[in-house]
């Protein structure tokens, strides 16, 4: 028996395929009596003779004999149906003769949906990812050039593509959605698309489908009738040139992702072979330079602000600062506290008590070092002699910054970013008290004053120079003594009264020379 020869309307007739396929499918006509072209594909000599038939005419199919075997209703995976849309687009001319095949042994054969290795379905699956990679590469290297019109008519964009499948008609409507205020047209060797925007002020067409503008298909071109390079691409392969990095430079993977066929499509590819070549030298180069020189992470500390404008109290500027830090959003912390704490005590003092940042008692509170470290301060000036109502006591930071746990608020420390912020107040604060020595409490509190991150446990006791030169005694913070370890804590609070009392001569007005002329740390 002589096979029936189906002829589709073209390459990529896929609702042509279906509806052949089913009608044959329900006649029982299995995939070898099926023979399947295209118009431009010619038959077979040896069925030469053989009556064409075609969709618009097709041949009487027999009827099911009753009882015999075959399916009664045609149920196949969704899956199917997307594969078969994209295969249809695949440049070999025995697709439509493995779609029915896998077809009609997805209807017969009901082990094959659970059996991915089968040859058929394997052929299928690298024939769709062919499609793909084809769609995606046009979308990838497609080149427009600016070409002459007609005065009055809107300028017209071209260019050139090969691609390996019928993906022409597929692809076409991305770039409609991409330039869709563009005219332009694209030529391939099997066919060309041209777009035509709707000119402006044209009333919108009725529908959700409707394109805003007109989409034709035509004959294909050759590579002659595309244009050539414009005056932009001399622009853009400057810029290409200047942004090629050496160092990152894998051939392999540039072929894998842009194959060389591809490469007559893309202005840059000319200038991938001498920049390639000119790699290993550029990036020796690059390694034997001198390195760059490390930027700060905090910006070099500006000159303080003066301390107090002629005939201002400065009790007053100190009561404005208050009021301007309490209204202060330069970092989110300000947002969440209850208020900012600002600093407490007299003007002049001989020693200036920074530490990080208040705590949840003195965010409801509203007054520095009234909290569990606060008490625990209290104690350390009680036993070294030291009156409270002599020291000016401050932060760092000006507002509380804490996690939520359950109805709880816990501490947390500020970052870099949020200390930096705080800085102009801290050093505002500095210029209207005007302390003659400061000791910090905690590396937030030291690298405030100092402008560098200075290691506590290496430098506490120590004497580094401040803002304008005045001497800055860095020792821990209090918390850090209620949060270490209780068999430790009597040495540790020791230790912590001897960094303290190095002070001491500030408060009684002995200011010795080898307390007065601070050292920077090693």
């Amino acid at each position: 028996m002589s096979p029936r020869v189906i002829t589709l309307e073209s390459e990529i007739d896929w609702p042509g395929f279906r509806r052949e396929a089913r009608a044959l499918l329900a006649a029982l006509v299995p995939p070898d009596e099926v023979q399947w072209q295209t118009p431009g594909q010619p038959a077979p000599e040896l069925w030469a003779d053989q009556e064409v038939a075609r969709p618009s005419a097709p041949p009487a199919m027999p009827t099911r004999p009753l009882g015999s075997a075959g399916p009664a209703r045609l149920v196949v995976p969704p899956a199917f149906l997307t594969l078969c849309e994209k295969v249809v687009l695949h440049q070999d001319p025995q697709r439509f003769a493995l779609l029915y095949r896998l077809l009609w042994r997805l209807v017969h054969e009901r082990g094959l949906r659970q059996d991915p290795l089968d040859p058929d379905r394997l052929r299928a699956r690298q024939m769709l990812q062919s499609v793909r990679r084809d769609m995606h590469k046009m979308k990838a290297f497609v080149r427009f050039r600016p070409v002459g019109q007609p005065e009055g008519e809107a300028p017209l964009s071209v260019a050139w593509f090969e691609p390996e499948h019928h993906i022409v008609e597929a692809v076409a409507p991305f770039f409609v959605r991409r330039f869709t205020q563009m005219h332009w047209a694209i030529l391939t060797p099997e066919c060309s698309v041209r777009w035509m925007p709707a000119p402006p002020g044209a009333p919108p067409l009725a529908g959700d489908d409707a394109l805003p503008g007109e989409l034709e298909f035509g004959p294909g071109a050759s590579r002659e009738q595309a244009p050539g390079p414009d005056e932009g691409e001399v622009l853009w392969l400057t810029y290409y040139a200047h942004i090629f990095n050496p160092a990152r430079l894998k051939l392999s993977m540039m072929a894998r992702e842009m194959p060389r066929k591809y490469w007559s499509n893309l202005p840059e590819a000319k200038l991938i072979a001498p920049l390639a070549a000119q790699a290993a030298e550029r990036t020796g180069r690059m390694v034997q330079a001198e390195p760059a020189p490390t930027r700060r992470r905090l910006p070099a500390r500006p000159p303080l602000p003066p301390a107090v404008s002629p005939g201002q109290d400065p009790a007053h500027t100190l009561e404005e600062l208050a009021r301007a830090t309490d209204r202060c959003r330069d970092c989110p912390i300000g947002e969440h506290a209850t208020q900012s704490v600002f600093g407490e005590g007299p003007l002049h003092p001989a020693l200036m008590l920074v530490g990080e940042q208040p705590g949840d008692q003195e965010d409801l509170a509203g007054h520095p070092f009234v909290g569990p470290a606060g008490q625990l301060l209290d104690r350390a000036l009680e036993a070294l002699g030291w009156s409270r109502d002599a020291l000016y006591l401050t932060n760092a930071v000006k507002h509380f910054k804490f996690e939520l746990r359950g109805t709880r608020r816990i501490h947390k420390s500020p970052g870099q970013r949020e200390v930096l912020a705080c800085q102009q107040w801290l050093e505002r604060e500095i210029a209207v008290v005007r302390p003659r020595a400061f000791v910090a409490l905690g590396a937030t509190a030291a690298r405030a004053l100092v402008g560098r991150a200075v290691p506590v446990m290496t430098e506490r006791g120590q004497w580094l120079a401040g803002p304008e030169g005045v001497p800055v005694l860095v020792t821990l913070h209090p918390s850090a003594l209620l949060r270490g370890d209780p068999a430790e804590r009597e040495s540790q609070w020791q230790a912590w009264l001897t960094d303290l009392a190095l002070a001491s001569r500030y408060l009684s007005g002995e200011d010795a020379e080898e307390l007065s002329r601070p050292r920077a740390a090693a």
